[in-house]
């Protein structure tokens, strides 16, 4: 889903125009935006490539791309999440998996948000970027699910905290883990376009394995509104972020 949570004097959430609830916040002018998305803009709600019609028809793919003129430079999660052993990519994507089916709630509420509004990230990219934590509730999610997987493994100090995933993105580039190869448990950004700037992402998820075909298996959270397994086109892929995870 693409579009914007506009966070102007009143800083209010902008109402999914097919059902759900969009995400983010942008600072008014020259602000920045904070957990994603809200209104569909034409073209942009629905990735191409392997995605059926039946699917697109339900499908509320990604987390909307913030239209942030100065994006806030990205931070930190404070006193990030340390496993005392690393786990596996496969222990990132069995966890991942074990959400399949977790829907939304209400207006578009998941665990995964509330999980995110309880945490101290959730203040620091709220400071960030405006808007309030309660602005998260029924924000887009996909985010907020990769979050919530490294925290759970207490492995976010490998795969970030963030809301929004252009920042999420940005964090991964800037420790220095950020590329082009499809892995197992990699972090995997999209935009549906096929824009290849970090700016112009728009969902993201985790990578199962790589098809070998030109299309990459993914468990994604807020994909039509759900967790789910999806086959995704590499071509709509802007690069992946990977944690360092045991062997």
């Amino acid at each position: 889903m693409i579009g914007k949570l506009r966070n102007a004097t009143t800083r209010t959430l902008a109402l999914r125009a097919t059902g759900a609830l969009a995400a983010g916040a942008v600072l008014a002018g020259t602000g920045a935006a904070a957990a994603h998305a809200a209104v569909p803009t034409p073209g942009k709600d629905v990735p191409t490539g392997v995605v059926s019609a039946a699917d697109a028809a339900q499908h509320r793919a990604g987390d909307a791309k913030p239209n942030a003129a100065a994006p806030a430079a990205p931070s930190a999660p404070s006193a990030p999440k340390r496993a005392a052993h690393a786990p596996t990519a496969q222990d990132a994507v069995r966890l991942a998996e074990s959400q399949v089916g977790q829907r939304e709630q209400g207006a578009g509420a998941t665990k995964f948000s509330k999980w995110y509004m309880s945490t101290d990230r959730a203040k620091e990219t709220v400071k960030r970027d405006g808007g309030s934590i309660g602005s998260y509730k029924n924000a887009s999610w996909c985010s907020m699910f990769v979050s919530w997987v490294g925290n759970k493994l207490q492995f976010s100090d490998q795969m970030g905290e963030d809301a929004w995933t252009v920042q999420h993105a940005k964090w991964f580039e800037d420790h220095g883990r950020w590329g082009h190869t499809p892995k197992p448990g990699a972090v995997v950004f999209f935009s549906w376009d096929g824009a290849k700037s970090v700016d112009n992402i728009e969902h993201v998820g985790m990578v199962v394995k790589d098809n070998h075909d030109g299309t990459i298996k993914t468990v994604e959270g807020n994909t039509g509104n759900a967790v789910k397994i999806k086959t995704r086109p590499v071509d709509s892929v802007v690069g992946f972020g990977y944690p360092k995870y045991a062997k």
